[in-house]
């Protein structure tokens, strides 16, 4: 069937839609009320099939790259909105806006049910009709609970109540001792109301932290002192400063996208009680695939995901937007009362919006001044990359003849290692090719919770690069792939003579920059971190395997036992989890019945 033919029988009815070019690979994925009807508007049918001159020029870009087309049918436009962005974070296609913001901000909360309540963090609802929540942080929560556990004389721990028993919190002064001690509950809330009015008050907060740090500084308690100084600086981080006085405890989260030339920014300012309370924001790069009306969809879709926050607000954006319908459909779905989207024209709400836009403008500013996309550009240059390289994953393995196989991912994103983000994977595979697959085909699994990056880099040749591309090309997946391998003369490694003249293998060409080259050396600094991260793994996987190895030895098992178990059942964890009768097929029934007595 033609393209022509596809998109002249699409049904009337919602659905999402995926737009391929000539080689098959992932244009664009949209969402519609109504398939035929959205899809048309893309085309004009006479004299030929060609782009609706109506269209962007991004968009006809796109068309004209279109040859064939893939359609899901759904119940309602709610569940194409949230399969289309399912399939966005999933597939990276090249048209659509993909914002890698998969992570939950923390409130702190409080059960006012309990006799003695105590201050703790939570992401989601929890089941009690007596929780006060405050949020949500982008950072410092854990320092703000923390500080007002330094402060107030707080039950410290959910265990202090049970022990009945005075502890060394009491000692010092930061408990009253309602474990043992006669303390009313009105003492008790004094307390409560001192650190609730601290949450509301990050200034008073700070100042009464600084007085606790200055009489740290004068005991010589330097420590301390130390602590609490890096505690304020984080509960500082993200503060906004503003003179905006509003009479009333209104809640408000506050969405606003600008760009530049090069990079966009989006700035969420979340108001509560009529005072703000954090922000957060993120880049992202300036590519064929930018809308700024797509980026404020993604925005909010992946802030609000789809279960109902703690505290529900209205929400305030800067611009009218498209999907401004079905978006507020859909929040209305997850929130469980009427959502709120609105576009704040003169007033304390408009200033608000005015304040998140003269920060977004400040970081992109500042952001101008930075050089950690230097070298990313060079490489997207050399390589002919669709995208910036700004988040780079990067893979390797390591084993020793087949023992402690593993694999190991690290994060390389706007200019530094996100460590946080590294991954590592205990491998079956006994061959590199077999164990390249499976690490890659691990992360490909995992896309649907955390998004593809700009680009992977491997720890290997040709032969992996090509594994890698039919791994992504199976999937529907656009991503792109560089590989870099040591060069080989007589079957050794030159770097094994003292140079480092290693070769970056890309789909299309093979580069062999000089050793001064800042292109390779940022490469091979990448890779090396990748082959340390699984060099560290692999030591801690022998050890533990060793130390395991040593107690069967002790049991009755020989090494060469050991060994031949290892060699079919991967891994000791996989021993664990086999039957008496698969044991048996490899070792005797005796040494069977040894293995599973020690393992239970």
């Amino acid at each position: 069937m033609t393209l022509e033919e596809t998109i002249k029988q699409l049904p009337d009815a919602p659905g999402v839609y995926q737009y391929f070019d000539k080689s098959g690979h992932l244009l664009y994925v949209g969402k519609a009320k109504n398939l035929k009807n959205r899809v048309k508007s893309y085309w004009q049918f006479t004299p030929t099939l060609k782009a609706n001159t109506t269209l962007s020029v991004r968009i006809t870009k796109m068309i004209e790259q279109t040859r064939t087309l893939n359609y899901i049918v759904v119940k309602s436009e709610h569940d194409a909105l949230i399969l289309e962005n399912s399939l966005i974070k999933q597939l990276n296609p090249k048209y659509n806006i993909l914002l890698r913001d998969d992570k939950t901000y923390p409130y702190i909360y409080i059960d006012t049910s309990e006799k003695y309540p105590r201050f703790d963090i939570t992401r989601k609802i929890l089941k009690s009709k007596e929780i006060t929540y405050f949020g949500p942080y982008s950072v410092g929560a854990r320092d703000i609970l923390d500080s007002l556990y330094e402060i107030c004389k707080l039950v410290q721990k959910k265990s202090c109540l049970k022990s009945h028993k005075l502890c060394l919190y009491h000692q010092i002064d930061k408990c009253l001792g309602p474990c043992e001690l006669p303390i009313t509950e009105e003492r008790y809330n004094q307390e409560v109301s001192l650190a609730t009015a601290l949450i509301k008050n990050k200034k008073q907060l700070i100042q009464k932290l600084e007085d606790k740090m200055e009489f740290y500084a004068e005991e010589m308690r330097f420590e301390e002192a130390a602590e609490l100084r890096d505690r304020i600086e984080r509960i500082q981080r993200s503060q906004i400063k503003s003179e905006i006085d509003f009479a009333t405890n209104e809640n408000y989260d506050i969405f606003v996208v600008q760009n530049s030339l090069k990079r966009a920014v989006v700035v969420r300012i979340f108001m509560r009680d009529g005072k703000i309370i954090s922000s957060s924001h993120d880049f992202i790069n300036i590519t064929d695939a930018y809308s700024e009306d797509e980026l404020y969809l993604r925005a909010l879709l992946d802030f609000y995901k789809e279960e109902k926050p703690p505290i529900v607000a209205p929400i305030l954006l800067a611009k009218e937007i498209v999907s401004k319908q079905s978006l507020e459909e859909h929040l209305t779905q997850i929130f469980e009362k009427k959502a709120s989207i609105s576009l704040p024209q003169r007033g304390k709400r408009k200033e608000l919006i005015e304040l998140a836009l003269l920060n977004a403008n400040e970081l992109l500013k500042k952001d101008k001044k930075e050089d950690f996309l230097a070298i990313p550009l060079q490489i997207q240059d050399l390589c002919n990359l669709e995208r910036i390289p700004s988040r780079v994953e990067v893979f390797d393995n390591s084993h020793i003849s087949g023992v402690a196989t593993v694999g190991a991912m690290i994060v390389y994103e706007n200019g530094k290692f996100d460590k946080k983000s590294y991954r590592t994977y205990h491998l079956e595979a006994k061959d590199e090719y077999a164990q390249m697959r499976e690490t890659l085909s691990r992360r490909v699994n995992s896309f649907a919770k955390n998004s593809p990056p700009d680009l992977w880099i491997l720890d290997g040749g040709a032969t992996l690069l090509k594994l890698a591309l039919e791994i992504l090309e199976s999937n529907a997946i656009n991503l792109e792939v560089i590989a870099i391998s040591k060069e080989k003369i007589d079957a050794k490694t030159h770097r094994a003579k003292g140079k480092a003249n290693d070769i970056i293998y890309t789909k299309e060409q093979v580069f062999r920059l000089k050793n001064s080259d800042k292109r390779l050396q940022w490469a091979q600094n990448l890779r090396d971190e990748a082959h340390r991260a699984a060099i560290s793994f692999h030591k801690k996987t022998k050890l533990k395997l060793d130390q395991e190895s040593q107690l069967l030895n002790l049991h009755g098992i020989s090494q060469a036992k050991v060994v031949k178990i290892l060699n079919h059942f991967g891994t000791f964890e996989a021993l664990k989890k086999v039957s008496f009768e698969d044991i048996c097929t490899i070792l005797s029934q005796k040494d069977a019945k040894t293995i599973k007595k020690f393992y239970n």
